[in-house]
């Protein structure tokens, strides 16, 4: 048997295909013993011949570019070829292939969000019978026509193809649910053009679509195209476009051919809409005070009628740590599986068969229901005094529940853990697990600690009992949204929780003496510090990041669409000492801080003391204390000579400060906003350095040093001054670029590859200039923010502007609303009304009007990026009856605050919404009229 693989590719000097795969002669994947390949000029395609010695079998391969003058190996894109043969059926069979470049926007297209929601295949399409011959003329022309079906020619794709027939292959998802794809060619076979015959393609194994035939005419060349088929009507619709594919012709009878075209040619690329919202902020007549899973099906339905093709969420992990309302921050999971049970949905489990409490959770329902926020505190309290009692009512049900116990053995690895972890947490009053006994520190023998035999299983059933529950809660709703074509959309936060069974259980993972954050921004002046650990990602490598793999494949248990929370994270996170509060003290890691000598060569000169130590001089404390100055002085401060001034040893970091003010504060609270004016002003005395330390004589430059008063007061000389400068700039803007560019191409394939999910990183802020260049080559979308420009030197970002594959939308939940940014700052509002609106001249309304609102999301609809996906608030700004009355209500989160209370809830019933019919159907036109 001979199997001839072939495909066009142009190279350059020094370049070589190679192809490989599970035969011995293509190397046993082994790509250094790949089989070469041989170049044809005449037809610029390469080719290699492979005898097998067996009469039928099936072999997997790949192609893969040698290139000789970098040393570069690049696989194409794609998961392996598979080639099924059969002697007995063709001595040789041709594969007609064509290299699928890693980089083509296309390719996303094959993500879960189109295979598995948007382009969902109902059902497997099953061959039409043959038609009844046309009796009019066919068609001559191949661009003007479109074609047809033939008989029932679909094989099963594990059968080899038979000498003299010819196979077609294409990959295709994007065929909507009630269409198929078919072949309409020259050959009377592919119905001479007239398009109500031809080859019907199968679907059995979309997105790749297949059908064989036998040609009438296999000597003469075969003109070919592949067109949308409408099974109903009976006809195919429109054709692609392009120049005609060719079947060459053959006189070789005993040889079967498989042509794995190119992608099909669609007139234009895809596009959608889509909304977001978390889930507790949802709002219906079932929930209990707080968005529930079920609530997705409304939004759900909401999404359909309006033509949004997305639904977007915050995260969803379980947060409880204190029982407080600091648990209400959904980027502090205390575990990367578990879901958060406020999501749950009681009577979802089963009715209550206690009436008196039945009657109690009714009353609960109506109390907490007419609140126009999240109370999250009563609302816990509530769901889990109610889960209690229904893990007691139906725990030998769920015991015997055949569904929980697959459940159980399937997701024993982070279950068991999270049940321990939950009931010690309970059990001690602390997340905190360093505050346990010492026996439960680390964690021991977990599956007889939490057996169903143990005398005290119960606190560790409820938390199985509610897991099971949440996850078929919300499978179920992710269920309902792929099969009305709505793709459900999560959100993976960069960073773990400190007191989480993640850090319990793999402590080694994380740098738990280290907290990672955010440098300055427009979010926050002082950086952001969300105190979680940094992750050991040399310990990660060892076992090819396991974790990280588990933690997205988990993910897409739900999701088909994942947001990547500041994916700056996997080039270079901001990291800061355990002692600092602020982010202003950090440094980038990994990073190449400068060694002292070099310092020294640069500046010539190089003093710890005055660069390094905090720099506070009396004037400062005038400036910033004012009349308080001397009170500060005597309690905080003392004299270190020479005009120096140093805090003292008890307050002389910004955690020892938090700590001294907080005890203030519990002593006095009446006086809690001095305290806070007071305690901003000594950790402002903290930041007063140029260079952060890094160890064994290494420093980093300050993040907006320029900014200090020690930056200011070192120099009047500018040309001295400068030379920090151009240290600056070159350190956070030149050093790092290409060192942190492979960080990115080293630690992103394995969580971008670890599922089919379609991928978009929230890549907001301090970006280094390599980060888009490796989230393309990845296939990884970028998120465009109007306001939030890539550009530093652009006020605001256009959406026509954007690449397309990305996001561009209005807002996110760590900003003001469109409605409430408007109102920030006049003279900007003013400049963007001009010259993005185009109302030049005109003076901008002081409040967002709807129709303002309404030409920002037109805006946003018509750019060529893949989404537009928009907070539910700022579409809702466009109807004056349905938007809420103050727009700074809207706001999820405030990035610069580290006590804010995420209670943010919608205003209307979801159920109201999918019934405003004089909004949405608006709305909808609005999305189709731009070609989403």
């Amino acid at each position: 048997m001979i199997l001839r693989f072939s495909l066009p590719y142009r190279t350059v000097y020094g370049q070589q295909l190679a192809v490989c795969g599970s035969h011995p002669e293509l190397g046993n994947w082994q790509l250094a013993a790949a089989a070469s390949m041989h170049y044809d000029e005449a037809t610029g395609c390469w080719s290699h011949e492979l005898t097998v010695a067996d009469a039928a079998g099936e072999l997997t391969y790949k192609y893969a570019l040698l290139d000789a003058n970098t040393g570069g190996q690049h696989w194409e894109f794609g998961p392996n070829r598979t080639v099924v043969y059969d002697a007995s059926r063709a001595q040789r069979l041709s594969l007609a292939d064509y290299w699928r470049p890693p980089t083509q926007p296309e390719n996303e297209l094959l993500t879960a969000a189109f295979t598995k929601a948007l382009f969902r295949r109902p059902a497997p399409a099953v061959a039409p019978a043959a038609p009844k011959a046309n009796k009019g003329k066919a068609s001559a022309k191949a661009s003007s026509t479109t074609a047809p079906p033939a008989p029932g020619n679909q094989r099963p794709a594990a059968q080899a193809p038979a000498a003299g027939e010819t196979v077609f292959r294409l990959v295709a998802p994007r065929v909507a649910p009630h269409y198929q794809l078919c072949v309409l060619g020259s050959d009377p076979a592919l119905g001479a053009w007239d398009n109500t015959k031809g080859l019907v393609l199968a679907d059995s194994e979309y997105p790749t679509w297949t059908g064989t035939i036998r040609l009438e005419n296999p000597t003469e060349d075969c003109h070919y195209k592949y067109a949308i088929w409408d099974a109903q009507a009976g006809h195919a619709l429109d054709m692609e476009g392009g120049e005609n594919r060719v079947v060459p012709a053959t006189h070789q009878q005993t040889t079967a051919r498989v042509f794995n075209d190119e992608a099909y040619r669609h007139p234009d690329a895809w596009r959608g809409a889509g909304v977001a919202l978390p889930v507790f902020a949802m709002r219906s007549a079932s929930g209990l005070g707080v968005g529930e899973f079920s609530d997705l099906k409304l939004l759900t339905d909401w999404a359909v009628q309006t033509g949004l093709k997305l639904v977007q969420i915050l995260p969803i992990n379980d947060t409880t740590a204190t029982h407080t309302w600091v648990d209400s921050y959904p980027y502090a999971a205390i575990s990367v599986f578990a879901l958060h049970p406020q999501f749950i949905h009681l009577e979802g489990i089963a009715p209550l068969q206690d009436k008196k409490a039945a009657r109690e959770l009714a009353q609960l329902k109506a109390e907490l229901n007419a609140k126009d926020f999240v109370d999250y505190e009563p609302m816990m309290k509530a769901k889990w005094k109610f889960l209690r009692l229904l893990y007691q009512q139906e725990k030998k049900a769920f015991l015997a529940d055949a569904g929980y116990r697959t459940f159980y053995a399937s997701q024993a690895d982070w279950l068991v853990p999270y049940a321990a972890f939950s009931a010690l947490r309970d059990r001690f009053g602390t997340a905190d697990f360093q505050q346990w006994p010492a026996e439960f520190r680390t964690p021991q023998n977990l599956s007889e600690l939490t057996a169903e035999t143990a005398p005290d299983y119960d606190e560790y059933g409820l938390f199985f009992f509610t897991q099971f529950h949440l996850d078929q809660q919300l499978r179920e709703a992710v269920s309902y949204a792929r099969g009305r074509g709505v793709v459900l959309k999560g959100d993976l936060p960069i960073g773990i929780y400190r007191h989480s069974v993640d850090a319990w259980t793999q402590p080694e993972l994380y740098h738990l003496d280290r907290q990672a954050g955010a440098p300055p921004d427009d979010f926050s002046t002082t950086g952001q510090n969300w105190r979680f650990p940094t992750y050991n990602w040399e310990r990660m490598a060892q076992d090819g990041y396991a974790w990280w793999k588990q933690r997205l494949g988990h993910l897409s248990r739900y999701f088909d669409a994942l947001r990547i929370d500041h994916i700056l994270g996997f080039f270079r996170i901001w990291e800061m000492p355990i002692e600092s509060v602020e982010g202003l003290l950090g440094h980038f890691a990994p990073a190449l801080p400068l060694h002292r000598h070099e310092i020294e060569r640069r500046l010539g000169w190089f003093n710890y003391s005055r660069l390094c130590e905090p720099y506070i001089r009396w004037h400062m404390l005038q400036d910033i204390f004012q009349g308080e100055a001397q009170a500060v002085f005597d309690e905080y401060l003392y004299d270190a000579s020479y005009g120096r001034i140093h805090l003292k040893e008890h307050v002389d970091n910004q955690r020892k400060i938090e700590a001294y003010i907080a005890r203030k504060v519990a002593a006095a609270p009446e006086h809690a906003d001095y305290f806070a004016w007071l305690q901003k002003g000594l950790f402002q005395l903290v930041n007063e350095v140029l260079f952060v330390p890094a160890g064994n004589d290494f420093y980093h430059p300050r993040i907006t040093l320029n900014k200090s008063y020690s930056f200011r007061e070192l120099h009047s000389d500018e040309d001295r001054r400068r030379l920090y400068d151009d240290i600056y700039t070159d350190f956070f803007f030149h050093r790092h670029e290409e060192f942190w560019r492979q960080q990115g191409l080293v630690k992103l394939p394995p969580v971008r590859y670890a599922t089919d999910m379609l991928i978009c990183g929230e890549d907001l802020g301090m970006v280094p200039a390599s980060v888009p260049g490796v989230m393309k080559e990845l296939g990884i979308l970028g998120l465009n923010i109007q306001r939030m420009p890539a550009n530093p030197e652009t006020e605001f970002g256009h959406p026509d502007a954007a690449p397309y594959l990305s996001v561009v939308t209005t807002s996110s939940h760590d900003m003001s609303t469109v409605r409430g940014w408007w109102e920030e700052d006049r003279v900007r509002t003013q400049r963007f009304f001009e010259t993005m609106l185009g109302h030049w001249r005109e003076i901008a309304p002081f409040y967002c009007e709807a129709w303002v609102a309404r030409e920002i999301l037109v805006q946003h609809l018509h750019s060529p990026a893949m989404w537009a996906i928009f907070p539910l608030q700022d579409l809702l700004a466009m109807d004056n009856h349905l938007r809420r009355a103050n727009p700074h209500d809207e706001q999820i989160n405030v990035p610069s605050n580290p006590a804010h209370f995420w209670k943010y809830r919608l205003h209307l019933p979801l159920e109201e919404l999918v019934d405003a019919v004089g909004f949405n159907e608006p709305l909808r036109a609005m999305v189709t009229a731009s070609g989403r």
